[in-house]
Formats: C-alpha cells, structure tokens, sequence
C-alpha cells in the first residue's frame, strides 16, 4: 500500500499535490535517492564503490524528455530520459582509486553522491550461508576488533520479495570499521579482506543475501518459464498455495501455544529454549519463482562487476523429496548464471560458488540427498569463467550455518587470484578425473592431485561396486596422484563413489591442503 493509500483526503488538488511531493520533488539530495524529480539506481548513493577498468552504467530516472547530465571526475555524459521517464548512460572505464570523488548528476535537479571509490565490486549472493554475519562467525570478537579496512564497503540489500521486477532497493554503502563489520556477510567480508590485502584496491560487497531461499526465487520469470523445469515449478508453488489456508490456521494454533509456554516459562524464571513456530510460506514469500530476482537483482542491474559469488543450495536439498530438488537444480543453476550475466552484459562475468557443506539436519547421515544435489551444483563448472570453493571438510554435522566463514572466503579469494588474476597459486582441490579398472579393483585419476594425501588419517570415505549396482565400503589407498579402490565383497567393480553422503568421512586433500569434492564415477 502506497503512502497515498493511507490517507483519506478532503480533495482531489489537495491529493494532487502531496502525490506530487512524494514522487520525487521532495529532494533527498546526496543520500542520491531524488532531487527534483531525478532519481538514480539504489547503488549509486553516498560511500559506493564504482568497478575499475570497465564501462561504467550509470541510470535512474527523471521526468520524460528530460535532458540529464552525469559527472565524475574529468568525464560527462548527457542522456535524454525516455517516455516512461528512464534514462541511462556509460562512462568510461576508470581507474582504481581511493581518492573520494563525487558523481554529480544535474537534470531539472541535481543529485550529488560522495565519497565514491573506484576498486572491485562483487555481487555476493544466496541463502543464509552468504547472508550469515560476521558477528556470528567463528572467533567474532577476535575479527571485529581488528577489522579496520574503510576501503572495503558493503551494501546490504534488506530481505525483500517482489511480484514485479522492481526498479530501487533499501540500503546504504557502509565502510569496514569495528563499528559496522559485525553486520557484513561473513563470507563476503573475509572474502573482500583477503582480495583488498593482495590487490590493494577499494572493494565493494553488495551482500544480496536471504535465508531459507530457493534457487528458483533468483531467477527471472521469462528466464523460468524458458526451463523444461518450470511446469514442477509452477506446480509447487501453486500447491503451496492452495495448502497455505490450512497451514497458516494450524500455525496460528502452533504459535498460540508456543507463546503460552514461554510466558509460563518467563513466569516461573525458567529458560525457554522451544524456537518460535515459523509461519508457513505462502502469498508474498521468499519461495515465490522470481520474487528475490524482481526485488533483489533486478534493482542492481546493470551495475558494473568484477564478479559474483554465490552460496546457495541447502533450500533446495531439504526439498529433494517431491519438490524441487537436486534433478531441477543441475539445469537451473547454469541457467541462472547465463541469465544473470546477460543482465549484466558481462559473458564473461566470473561466477564463484560454494559447494554446500557437510550437514545431518533432518536427514539420516547415511542418506544421500545432500550428495546429489552437490552434484548438481558441480554441473555449472562446465560454463567458462567458473569455480568451485569446496567446503565438505569444513562443515559441521549438527549445524547448517558452520561458523568459519573464513575459510569459506578464503578459498573465494584464491579462485579469483588465479582464475582472473593469473597469480601461480593453487585454487582447487583433487578433482576426479576418470576411473580405470585394474586387476583386483579400480584406479582412480585426478587434476589437481599434485601431494594427495589424507590429511594425517586413514583414508576413507570411498564406495565400490560391481554389475549388481550395490555399493559396499572399500578399502583405498593413495598411490602417487592416484587412489586405488577395492572390496573383497566386489569381484569385478564398475563403480566408485567418494563422500557420497549427506555428512561423509571426506579426507582426501591436495599439497594446498584444498579438500577432493564429492564425486562418483556412475550415472546411475
């Protein structure tokens, strides 16, 4: 509902003009939200970091027909917004810079946003794994103490879903301090410390991150609907909506409950630990196919990138079953990743992202839902400009939310050293390459195997077997940069399977101390 909608007014000129003043004739000057009728992209507002070296968009809208004109440093550049009131132009690439400047843009107004740096801009994106904070990391007292960078910058974008792709977003640039990094992302924050250490440019987190989401919710709706996944999308949704009636009833009885029981706790000075009864998704939720796209992406197309990373996966593994799943995920990801580096006119716009972690959860540990949507995340390595940070040796069984983050950014920083910067540093670990029967069992190959080894341990973790399709425990060893593979269960083996499990025993690990990814040498 509209400010407008709130009030009942004794006139129509009287409406006219308070319609007028929230439109935009209010200005709101260098926080570079409007002024006289200008209004620019959510990104493009006081602290923001701007991409070094690539054409710089810069956009928003204004009155149609009128002429704007946009300054930074010794660059100018008009534009005439069009009928609807959008305008747009590109400035030229600049170089990196930590000299504050101000990008002016002058139309029937003037908008002035300062303190703007030229560095890195990373779009850091996903569910709770990317949006959990820094002051909720592992030694957090210890990092935001020490956590004196005002080169690094976030924007955190607020939850938000959206029917319709929307054109601004909440939020404000906020450099890196003692004071402010206990609300950065975590894996964003040790991520951007780590590149501004080795690059020593400004860089910029936009942290567009939302809990408990499902990839589907990133997407564009023409880019859904383009997908052989769509009619089990559609589907799902539409159950979830025809059981919301039901589901929201029960849960006001749930809640209903849950709040008596935690008054009589508070009454008696006893702990009330039970979590609160979360409301079921339904209208307007983060589950809607494209609602975080509409609300949270869009807004922030086409800013100028150095990359993207993304942890996100968790929400559709806990739905493998009769939902959207690990079968949906291995073509949506890669669609997602094309459709985002369309909007940003970037083919080759580098795309990073975390292989989900290690986690019981609700599912029995010797289950392997988790296994294939890793999987399926995996499958997106076949587009170029790619990388995997595995993290299937850092998670915690019992806990979704494994606090080092900063291992998890780390591994971030040393894709984007070699992968954009050429720097001669390991990025990955082993990566199964092929597996060859040999008399007694199977020989396994791998890239990026150069010190394999089992990190101090027995190794373990490896499934064999034969034409029957039934996996049993295998005995391995390390040979070189090889792994060779046997059962005495399994006569003739056709197959191997490594940390093939929700919570596996994974302790194959390169010189780099980088850890194998789950993998298996069927397609069964």
């Amino acid at each position: 509902m509209s400010t407008l909608d709130l009030v009942r007014f004794p006139s129509r000129r009287l409406a006219a003009v308070l319609r007028s003043l929230v439109g935009g004739a209010l200005a709101l000057g260098a926080a570079g939200f409007a002024a006289a009728g200008i209004q620019l992209a959510p990104l493009f507002r006081d602290g923001a970091v701007l991409q070094r070296d690539k054409p710089l968009p810069v956009w928003g809208r204004g009155a149609p027909g009128e002429r704007v004109t946009v300054s930074f440093r010794a660059q100018k550049a008009d534009a005439i917004a069009d009928e609807s009131g959008a305008w747009r132009v590109t400035l030229q690439a600049e170089r990196a810079s930590a000299e504050p400047a101000v990008l002016r843009v002058a139309g029937s107004g003037v908008v002035e946003v300062r303190d703007v740096l030229v560095g890195d801009v990373w779009l850091c994106s996903g569910q709770s794994n990317m949006e959990w904070k820094v002051s909720q990391s592992r030694d957090a007292e210890k990092e935001i103490a020490a956590a004196n960078f005002p080169l690094i910058r976030q924007f955190k974008i607020p939850r938000s879903v959206s029917a319709e792709p929307a054109f601004d977003a909440r939020g404000e640039w906020n450099a890196c301090s003692p004071d402010t990094v206990g609300e950065f992302s975590g894996v964003a924050y040790f991520f951007g410390r780590a590149l501004w250490q080795e690059r020593g440019v400004p860089i910029g987190l936009i942290n567009s991150s939302y809990g408990g989401t499902v990839i589907e919710s990133w997407l564009s709706e023409p880019a859904l609907k383009a997908e052989p996944a769509y009619p089990v999308i559609r589907s799902h949704w539409e159950n979830l909506l025809a059981a919301h009636s039901r589901k929201q009833a029960d849960h006001e009885k749930a809640l209903a409950a849950w709040t008596a029981a935690a008054e009589k706790a508070k009454e008696a000075g006893k702990p009330f630990p039970a979590r609160k009864p979360p409301a079921p998704e339904g209208p307007g939720s983060r589950w809607q196919p494209a609602s975080l796209y509409n609300a949270m992406i869009h807004p922030l197309v086409p800013y100028a990138l150095c990359g993207v990373i993304w942890y996100q996966g968790e929400g559709n593994g806990d739905r493998y079953l009769g939902a959207i799943g690990h079968q949906e995920y291995r073509t949506l990801f890669p669609a997602m990743i094309a459709q985002w580096r369309t909007d940003f006119g970037r083919p080759d716009l580098p795309f990073y992202f975390a292989q989900i972690a290690n986690c019981v959860r609700k599912f029995d540990p010797t289950q392997q839902e988790w296994a294939f949507l890793r999987e399926a995340q995996s499958r997106a390595l076949k587009l170029p400009h790619t990388g995997m940070v595995v993290t299937i040796d850092i998670g915690e069984p019992d806990n979704i939310h494994p606090l080092n983050k900063q291992e998890v950014g780390r591994r971030f920083a040393l894709l984007a050293s070699a992968l954009q910067d050429g720097r001669a540093v390991e990025c990955s670990g082993p990566q199964f390459a092929f597996a060859r029967p040999e008399e007694g069992g199977v020989r396994l190959h791998f890239n990026h195997a150069a010190g394999l080894h089992a990190n101090g341990r027995a190794l373990a973790g490896f499934e064999i077997a034969g034409e029957a399709r039934r996996f049993m425990p295998a005995e391995a060893g390390i040979e070189g940069e090889t792994v060779f593979v046997s059962a005495l269960s399994v006569k003739s083996p056709v197959a191997v399977r490594y940390a093939w499990h929700n919570t596996p025993d994974a302790c194959l690990f390169n010189a780099a101390g980088l850890p194998a990814a789950p993998f298996r040498s069927d397609d069964w």
